[in-house]
Order: C-alpha cells, then structure tokens, then sequence
C-alpha cells in the first residue's frame, strides 16, 4: 500500500481513497478500515516476508479502486495511479514481488488502452478483474460477460494471467452492513456467481490462453457445483448457448487459492479440482489474510495443517507453494 504521501492530493478530495496521516487508517467516503499491522507498508512487508520465510509474493490491486460507478476521467485517474505504483514497485524488487494492473470494464477503449500500456510500457502480465462491474447502464454485471469479448481477447493476445476478486456486495445486494456479512458471505457468492459465468458461458474454451485464479478457492462455488448441474439437467431452456456445469473441473488453466480457513472446505476443493489447480493465498496483510493479528494464525497455517493431517503429501504442498503459481503466472502454452 502507498504511503499517505504517496497518495494524490485528487484521490482524497474525490473520495476516492486515502490513508491517514499517522497510517491508522485506511479510507474511502465513509467506510474506514483499521490499519492492523506495519506491514501494509513497503518496507515492513519486506521484513515481514523475511520473518516468514516468503521469497516472493503476488500483489493484487486494493479492491477499494475496482472504481465501480466512477465517472471514466476519475475512474482511469485512480486506476492509472494504482498502475504505476504496482508497476513501480515490481520494477524496484522483481526478486521479491509480482504485481497486478486493474482496468474499469465499463470504459472498454480505456480498459483496452490501459492493458496495452500495463503489458508493452510496464512489464506487468496480472490482469486483476473485479467479479461484478457497474455498466454505463448503472447495471450490476458479472465481469464473465460477452460484451466483454474485445477485453479477453485482448488479454488472451498476451497470454495473461487473471485474477477475479470480488468487492462492492454492499451496493449489489442492499442489505445492512452489519456483522461484517459483505466479506464473510456476499464476497463468497460474488465470486461463485462469477465462476458459474465463467465456466457456463465456455470461457477457457474460448480464451484457451488465459489462465484464470479465482479468489479464496471460491469456496462457495465447490459446494454449489451440484445445484448448478441439477438445475441445467432440469431447465434445460434456462441454459441455451451454456455448457455443463462440470465442464471445466479440473480446467487446467483455471486455479484457485487456498485460502479456505478451513480444512473441510479445503479437502472439497482438493477433491474437486485436484491440487494441481491450487496456489498459495495469504491475503495479507488483511484481517481475513493468514495473519498474526488473530490468535493462533500465521502464514500458511491451513497448508501446515493439511500437511501433518496427511490431506496433502510433500510434494503437493511444495508444489501449491511454488509450480503452482509459476504455472499460473508465466505458463505460455
């Protein structure tokens, strides 16, 4: 994350994203979210990777500047600038981090040119994608949609990874945020929806050289698999122009971290999608990260556990902590 000078003056007075000055906070409008550990900022992060014995991590785009609703000179502002910095930040230490761009579906020429831009000018090959965007229409739409063929194309042109991150339930669904129910729950049905777009609309087959990560192993999504196939056996004329739901189990360019938080959970995504599709997520430095801030938790507490219960072998665990993400990141089959 940026330092607070770091942040432009605009971003601020826009609302669009700020932190504190004395870093306890991060900020957007009226939503807040306590800064809970050093290491959201550069240099503690790197002494966090060292304690923990990271080499190297995946850095993703704040879901906070996905830039749903923006109007396209502040949302490619606030996009350009989070660019650059992951960009930045990737050119500084290529040893120790691989960064993602975002870009706003909404404003195709735009999205289209920033992809350019992020892959000739800056190097960067992780397309981080938002699991629903707000259309020009105001409408709600999950990113797996056919308009956004131009898009994909595009990204299949240059072989990129994807990630789909969910965000903005809050505006999606309507319900109080109480309970902290839009990260804990809607999170995990945004991205299951998102899936099911995804794979029912044939997008490995008809982006074949994309490979596609699904964030906290889509968790929702491994147990719905048998709902999804009931209901396209019995409304068939519901799903014209679809596939089967099973399609695509154990795709192998589409992945799923592993962040599940649960060893039940994760034993269903092994079994489902084979551990050859999983990659090690941590999340952090967030509070639903694998992070020290909860009692009892570290990095990679779950693959720990799943490798003393015998879930996982050696070899499995070694390679969701490295072959893994190496075939997600750089694979050019």
């Amino acid at each position: 994350m940026p330092n607070p000078e770091q942040i432009p003056k605009f971003m601020k007075e826009r609302k669009i994203f700020w932190v504190d000055d004395d870093r306890s906070f991060m900020r957007q409008g009226d939503w807040a979210r306590p800064i809970s550990h050093p290491s959201f900022f550069l240099e503690e992060k790197l002494q966090w990777m060292e304690k923990n014995k990271i080499e190297h991590e995946v850095v993703l785009t704040l879901s906070q500047l996905y830039c749903n609703g923006y109007d396209e000179k502040t949302a490619m502002d606030a996009i350009r600038f989070q660019n650059d910095f992951n960009a930045q930040l990737q050119a500084d230490h290529p040893q120790k981090f691989t960064s993602g761009f975002v870009v706003q579906a909404a404003y195709m020429d735009s999205a289209l040119k920033e992809i350019e831009r992020c892959v000739k000018d800056m190097k960067m090959h992780l397309l981080c994608l938002p699991s629903h965007f707000l259309d020009q229409n105001k409408e709600w739409c999950s990113i797996a949609d056919e308009r956004l063929d131009p898009l994909f194309k595009l990204a299949d042109t240059y072989k990129l990874a994807i990630e789909i991150h969910p965000y903005d339930g809050s505006k999606m669904i309507g319900l109080e945020d109480r309970l902290w129910r839009y990260n804990l729950v809607w999170m995990c049905a945004q991205t299951a929806d998102t899936y099911h777009m995804y794979t029912s609309l044939a997008f490995p087959d008809k982006y074949p050289r994309i490979r596609t990560c699904f964030a906290h192993g889509n968790q929702f999504g491994q147990m719905n698999v048998g709902r999804r196939l009931q209901g396209f056996k019995g409304r068939p004329d519901l799903f014209e122009g679809a596939v089967s739901p099973d399609t695509y189990i154990g795709h192998p360019k589409i992945y799923f971290d592993s962040l599940l938080h649960d060893q039940l959970s994760f034993e269903m995504l092994i079994r489902r999608q084979g551990v050859s599709q999983i990659v090690a997520g941590l999340d952090d430095p967030y509070p639903l990260g694998e992070m020290e801030t909860v009692e009892g938790c570290y990095p990679g507490i779950l693959l720990d556990e799943a490798l003393k219960s015998g879930l996982v072998k050696q070899n499995e665990y070694d390679a969701i902590w490295n072959k893994n993400p190496l075939k997600w990141l750089t694979e050019n089959s």
